[in-house]
């Protein structure tokens, strides 16, 4: 068999002939960015080729590549397909990335489902041959017993008994009483927190995260369900291995870190996005990416883990939080409850940020809610030089006349631009004037000799380009780029007002307007409003919650009163379809606009 040898990890690599470069690489476990799933679409892919034959390059690649890159034997993965021994070396590395973990976290009582009795038995006579069964029977009160229970345990002087809600679930020899430990876990598109809970005090013992390893399979939700369309059951198999394995692994960690025992971990809760819910369970997730985007299920679940070979206690189990519909998931209904929307008397909005953009009016109380397809630009994809919230990413600019001042990740050299520092960069863009209003960079003509914005643009085949960073590795931004912002905040802005459209109220009614999740934590006011993505009038009302969806999910685990409450929240949260409400096509090309100074 051919083979590829990796000059970077000095190893080598057999392969079958027919399959493309990204596809043998990602099989090996071998970090390569590919926003697109191989479509040669996002340009990320690339890989610099030292030695073999290989097919003459595509007119795709040289598009998107560079004359320089090209020069230098820069290809894409995805683009290539070797068929002899060949030489590469890798132009990316797995970063450390920035993922948030923490949030806002009201009052609420304690109340979890999981909870434990002690069983004090005597120890079995001659006289007194009482059966151990009827023994707990007794002691725990209730009139039947699962007979496999009974194969953990022996006659022991004290046993402790483990209950969901009402049922028992579990018996342990001795006194365990003090190890009672639960999971949450926030399932993102992007990335995955999971905390280790000690149920008896609430406490959180550890906390872990990670890049969703679903990734490999496409950066946002619509790649990944495209990925199930084209693999079909296959493709719903891996998408479930990848997060379930990871999460094993995360878990194991936690309990490692702690030196507490897996078996005594007895409940894990999960919120996260509809199609992540799908995924994790392997469900069938196709559906939601064609219309008219019916999901599987909405409603909550309450499974065992060992069902979809989550490794905690033998008879643990997994509770899903409820979501709203394809595209409202569980995520947004725990930031829904956290923030007490339902309860609010005046009129609040509530965001989270991202892929999607999910957005929450409550009018005094009334739930109206909408899903914007914002697209990856704000996680740092589909930008020519983007990249996520790692180390090594420009996270904020201020254009200067001299030197462009920009704030990087980890404090490294710059290696590329995240969702904040795109979102920042643009705002100054627009503030320099070097961006108009319609999206379009000023003309290089139109400026004199000694007008300082004149060094910061080029062109690059009559596209103008501004040079953001142009040391070790120039960061551009280009006109595509611009236009990628101004679609995601063109989706977000138009949810913004279809809803209060949709509810009668005007911006000035709202009392507040609450922003969540991963990329609002990072991203300032003056970029928000700067760049559009929320009109001025809310410049002063917004406030930031944090990991909302963590935040649900630590609470289900810890009240069985706030899971039921949960339930009946997202039975009242109504969901808009945006594409289906008149006039929105006109109201999404206002939007498009990028505000004046």
């Amino acid at each position: 068999m051919p083979k590829i040898f990796i000059l970077d990890d000095k190893k080598y690599i057999e392969y079958e002939e027919d399959k493309n470069l990204m596809d043998i690489l990602l099989s090996e476990n071998i970090f390569l960015d590919n926003a697109c799933n191989g479509k040669g679409i996002c340009g990320k892919c690339k890989i610099k080729i030292i030695d073999g034959d290989l097919e003459e390059i595509s007119e795709t690649e040289k598009n998107i590549l560079k004359e320089e890159e090209i020069k230098n034997n820069i290809r894409l993965a995805c683009l290539l397909k070797p068929k002899s021994n060949i030489t590469i070396e890798l132009l990316q590395r797995e970063r450390k990335h920035r993922v948030l973990s923490s949030g806002y976290m009201p009052k609420f009582k304690f109340n979890p489902s999981i909870h434990k009795k002690l069983i004090i038995l005597e120890k079995p006579t001659l006289e007194n041959q009482r059966p151990l069964e009827d023994e707990i029977l007794k002691q725990l009160k209730i009139d039947k017993l699962n007979w496999k229970l009974l194969k953990n345990i022996n006659y022991k002087e004290k046993i402790t008994a483990v209950f969901n809600n009402d049922k028992l679930i579990y018996l342990e020899e001795d006194d365990t009483t003090q190890k009672n430990y639960g999971v949450i876990i926030d399932i993102g598109t992007t990335t995955v927190v999971s905390s280790l809970i000690d149920i008896n005090s609430g406490k959180e013992l550890s906390v872990k995260s990670m890049i969703n390893p679903q990734k490999q399979y496409g950066l946002d939700v619509l790649t990944r369900i495209t990925y199930e369309l084209e693999n079909k059951e296959e493709g719903i198999l891996n998408l479930q291995k990848a997060i379930v394995s990871d999460i094993n692994k995360m878990i194991e960690n936690m309990c490692k870190e702690t030196n507490i025992n897996k078996e005594n971990i007895y409940e894990i809760t999960v919120s996260g996005n509809c199609t992540m819910l799908h995924m994790f369970l392997g469900m069938d997730a196709r559906s939601i990416g064609k219309s008219p985007f019916a999901p599987k299920f909405v409603k909550s679940k309450n499974i065992l883990a060992k069902d979809i070979n989550i490794d905690i206690c033998k008879e643990g189990r997994i509770y899903c939080l409820p979501g709203v519909s394809s595209y409202i998931g569980a995520d947004i209904v725990s930031g829904a409850y956290v923030c007490h929307l339902d309860k609010v008397k005046n009129n609040v909005l509530f965001i989270d940020i991202g892929t999607n953009g999910e957005i929450v009016l409550s009018n005094k109380g009334k739930l109206l809610c909408c899903s914007c397809a914002a697209g990856p630009a704000l996680e740092g994809m589909n930008i020519s030089c983007g990249m996520r919230a790692a180390n090594g990413a420009i996270e904020d600019v201020v254009i200067d006349k001299e030197d462009n001042k920009l704030t990087v990740i980890g404090n490294e050299n710059p290696i590329g631009i995240c969702g904040s520092g795109i979102l920042s960069v643009v705002k100054e863009l627009l503030r320099t004037n070097i961006v108009k209003s319609n999206g379009a960079f000023i003309k290089l003509e139109d400026l004199n000799k000694d007008d300082y914005r004149l060094n910061k643009l080029q062109l690059n085949n009559k596209k103008r380009e501004f040079i953001l960073y142009a040391k070790e590795n120039k960061i551009l931004i280009t006109q595509s780029d611009i236009r990628q912002v101004q679609l995601a905040k063109g989706a977000i802005l138009s949810g913004f007002y279809a809803l209060l459209k949709k509810a009668n109220i005007d911006m000035n009614d709202l009392e507040k307007v609450i922003i969540a999740g991963q990329f609002g934590a990072h991203v300032s006011v003056d970029s928000l409003v700067g760049v559009g993505i929320l009109p001025k009038e809310v410049n002063e009302k917004i406030v930031y919650v944090g990991n909302s969806s963590k935040t649900g999910a630590y609470m289900a685990l810890m009240s069985k009163n706030a899971r039921k409450e949960m339930e009946l929240l997202s039975e009242k949260m109504d969901y808009m379809e945006l594409g289906a409400s008149l006039g929105y096509e006109k109201l999404f090309a206002h939007c498009l606009k990028f505000p004046t100074n």
